[in-house]
C-alpha cells in the first residue's frame, strides 16, 4: 500500500505530467506468479517495494517494533536520455524501530537513483539496497541491514513457508475499476534473529515478522484520501492481511482481506466481508494529525481488536516521499484475549494531498534533486 506516497507527489509535479506518457507495463488478471523470479524487481512497473515489519524481544523480555520499506520507482523521467545520471529508476528506503522506552519511532531514511553502486535492485530474486542499507534473500532466509543516526540492526529473517497471496492468486484489487490492481504476496510468520542497537548499546534480539512484495503501475482510485492496512501473525500459526481504500468521508471505498488458519489453506474476503472502525484517537503534538490508534475490525464472522504497542508510531518522512503517516506496532485481540502480533498502516489523516497540490512540483522535484545530489 505504501506505493502512493510517491504517486501523490508525482502527480502533482511536471516530471510527474512527463511520465503519464510512458508505458508503463500494466498489472493483469491471471498472470501466475513464479518464484523465485517474482521475489526480485519489476523494473518495467511504476512502482514496487519491499515491506518487512515485526516484533522483537530484547533479552530482558522487552518488546521492539521494527519496519525496513526498500521503495523502487520506475520516474517515467530521462528515459530517452542516454545519461547514466538521468533518474529513471530511484531507490528509497525508510526504517524504523518502535521503542516504548523512549515513547515514539526512531526513524531513519535514504534516497539514491539506480546507478554509480550507490543504489540498486537486481531482477530475479530480492537484493536492493541504498548505500550500506540492504535487504536480500540469501540462502533460504531474508537480511535487513540499517543503520541510522540513533538505532541500527542486522536481522535474519527466514519464511517457514511459501509465499501467501493476496487477491485472486496475487491479482490485488484497490478498486471497483479492475485496473486499480497490483500484484501482492505476502510471507507472514517469519522467524527473526539478530541485533539491534540503541544509542550505541547493541542487544541481541528474536521475535516474529512479516514481508509485503507489492509492485504496480496504477494510482489511486478517485476519490481516495488514503488506506488503513494491517498484517497480522495469528498465535495459532495463522496470518491476516486486510485493508480498505478510505474516502475522504472516512468511508471504505474498497476493502479486502486474506486469512490463513493455522495449517490450513488461505481464504481470501470479498469487499463487503471487511469492516474497519475507530475507537480511540492519539493526536500528534508534532503535526497536529489525529489518528484512530485503536480499531475494532470484522473479517468475515470474526470480530478483532486492534490495540497499538505505544500510541507515537507517527512517521515523518517528508525529507523524502512527501508524506506524514502513522505506521506501527499493534496486538490483536478476540474476545478479550491476545490472538496475535503485527503492523498497522494508516495513511491519509493529515494533509498530504492538498499540499502536494498547492505546490506543484516541489515534493517530486524536490526529491529527484536530492538523490541526484546524494549520488554526486
Amino acid at each position: 500500500m505504501k506505493r502512493r506516497h510517491f504517486l501523490l507527489a508525482l502527480m502533482a509535479s511536471p516530471l510527474g505530467r512527463q511520465a503519464l506518457a510512458v508505458d508503463f507495463a500494466p498489472v493483469l488478471a491471471g498472470r501466475t506468479l513464479r518464484f523465485p523470479a517474482d521475489h526480485g524487481a519489476h523494473p518495467d512497473f511504476r512502482t514496487e517495494w519491499w515491506y518487512a515489519t515485526g516484533w522483537l524481544r530484547l533479552p530482558d523480555g522487552s518488546p521492539l517494533g521494527f519496519q525496513t520499506t526498500f521503495f523502487r520507482v520506475r520516474t517515467g523521467v530521462g528515459e530517452g536520455n542516454p545519461s547514466a545520471f538521468a533518474p529513471r529508476q530511484l531507490v528509497l528506503a525508510h526504517a524504523a524501530v518502535a521503542d516504548p522506552r523512549l515513547g515514539r519511532l526512531r526513524h531513519g531514511e535514504r534516497s539514491a537513483r539506480v546507478g554509480f553502486g550507490h543504489a540498486g535492485c537486481a531482477e530475479g530474486n530480492t537484493a536492493v539496497w541504498v548505500g550500506d542499507w540492504r535487504f536480500a534473500l540469501e540462502g533460504g532466509a531474508y537480511r535487513a541491514e540499517v543503520k541510522a543516526d540513533d538505532f541500527a540492526y542486522r536481522l535474519t529473517l527466514r519464511p517457514d513457508g511459501p509465499p501467501l497471496l493476496n487477491g485472486a492468486a496475487g491479482f490485488s484489487r484497490k478498486g471497483p475499476d479492475p485496473r486499480q490492481a497490483s500484484y501482492y504476496y505476502s510471507r507472514p510468520r517469519l522467524a527473526v534473529s539478530g541485533s539491534v542497537s540503541l544509542d550505541g548499546r547493541e542487544q541481541t534480539v528474536a521475535g516474529s515478522a512479516w514481508l509485503d512484495h507489492e509492485w504496480s503501475s496504477e494510482l489511486l482510485p478517485e476519490g481516495a484520501q488514503g488506506w488503513d492496512w494491517v498484517g497480522i501473525n495469528l498465535d495459532d500459526g495463522g496470518a491476516l492481511m486486510a485493508f480498505r481504500m478510505r474516502g475522504k468521508d472516512g468511508r471504505a471505498l474498497w476493502a479486502a482481506a486474506t486469512l490463513q488458519a493455522g495449517g490450513g489453506a488461505a481464504q481470501v474476503l470479498a469487499p463487503e466481508a471487511v469492516a474497519f472502525e475507530p475507537v480511540r484517537q492519539w493526536r500528534s503534538p508534532r503535526t497536529g494529525i489525529a489518528y484512530p490508534v485503536a480499531w475494532r475490525l470484522r473479517v468475515g464472522g470474526r470480530a478483532f481488536a486492534l490495540e497499538p504497542l505505544i500510541d507515537d508510531q507517527e512517521l515523518d518522512s517528508r525529507a523524502s516521499t512527501g508524506a506524514v503517516y502513522w505506521e506501527g506496532a499493534v496486538r490483536l485481540l478476540e474476545a478479550g484475549r491476545e490472538r496475535g502480533r503485527g503492523y498497522l498502516e494508516m495513511t491519509g489523516y493529515g494533509d498530504r494531498i492538498r499540499v502536494g497540490q498547492a505546490e506543484p512540483g516541489r515534493a517530486w522535484d524536490g526529491l529527484v534533486a536530492a538523490v541526484m545530489h546524494a549520488a554526486g
